[in-house]
């Protein structure tokens, strides 16, 4: 791993604890603008100083990001259908060029694969693609393992998406937490963040983060469970005290209810 590699690798997961929060904002890019998300820029300056990583698209990163922050970018660079088509999420390709991600200076780029649908190959080798001038250029890929219609998040499924991104070259993957999760953190030579997923209650989004870094994951993705949150600013916080500082659920919820009273 040369040393262009190894510093942005470095600026994505924290030496000094080897875990990373991830706050991704990029559902725009097939949602539109998303409950929570509908004046991007507001909702994500008080956020910024507790993420390890922002995840956004260039546009939202060009207009709503200040270029003076000082924070690692996980830029998104699939896209190809959005919600209202009927496929939804299952025909991705490139959208974003090598020449564009270094402009923008990311220290990462994310794609999302579809393993098991009908469009599979073409996400696949189109992230392979992406591995090829990520390697180039010194700029890992995030393999985001999408699951489709009918296919559960279940631990076989899951190790088999982790394990054929690691093996294309993803030096990263985001895939679900789900029941045995230690099987496809163990099957996956790569580093695993989890994704935050679909909004649920706090202590849920609380207990899934902590339960996937006790099975080996690296940190956690998450989106709408933060920015869909009473009051984001003390969830992230929350959420950055199980990854970081090792607290349980309880503790970082009890720290979520003292951050929303001081802020009231």
């Amino acid at each position: 791993m040369d040393w262009g590699m190894k510093n942005r690798m470095s600026r994505i997961i924290r030496p000094e604890t080897g875990k990373t929060l991830m706050l991704a904002v990029d559902h725009g890019y097939f949602m539109g603008p998303t409950s929570g998300l509908e004046d991007l820029e507001n909702t994500l300056l008080p956020l910024l100083p507790y993420a390890d990583v922002l995840m956004p698209t260039r546009g939202g990163l060009r207009n709503c990001v200040p270029a003076e922050t000082d924070i690692p970018i996980m830029l998104r660079v699939s896209s190809g259908t959005s919600i209202l088509n009927e496929t939804h999420l299952l025909h991705e390709g490139q959208s974003v060029s090598v020449e564009d991600a270094i402009r923008l200076n990311v220290a990462g780029v994310a794609f999302s694969i579809l393993v098991g649908q009908p469009y599979e190959r073409d996400t696949i080798l189109g992230m392979s693609q992406v591995v090829d001038w990520g390697e180039r250029y010194g700029i890992p890929v995030l393999a985001v393992t999408a699951v489709g219609k009918g296919l559960g998040k279940d631990a076989r499924y899951l190790s088999l998406a982790s394990r054929m991104a690691a093996e294309l070259g993803a030096r990263i993957v985001k895939t679900y937490y789900c029941e045995d999760f230690e099987k496809v953190v163990n099957s996956c030579p790569v580093p695993i963040v989890i994704a935050g997923g679909k909004k649920m209650p706090e202590m849920d989004a609380m207990q899934m983060a902590y339960d996937a870094l006790q099975a080996g994951a690296i940190g956690v993705d998450m989106g709408r469970n933060i920015f869909q949150a009473e009051n984001p600013a003390a969830m992230i916080q929350s959420v950055r005290a199980i990854v970081h500082q090792n607290y349980t659920p309880q503790e970082a919820m009890e720290l979520l209810e003292s951050l929303k009273n001081k802020s009231e």
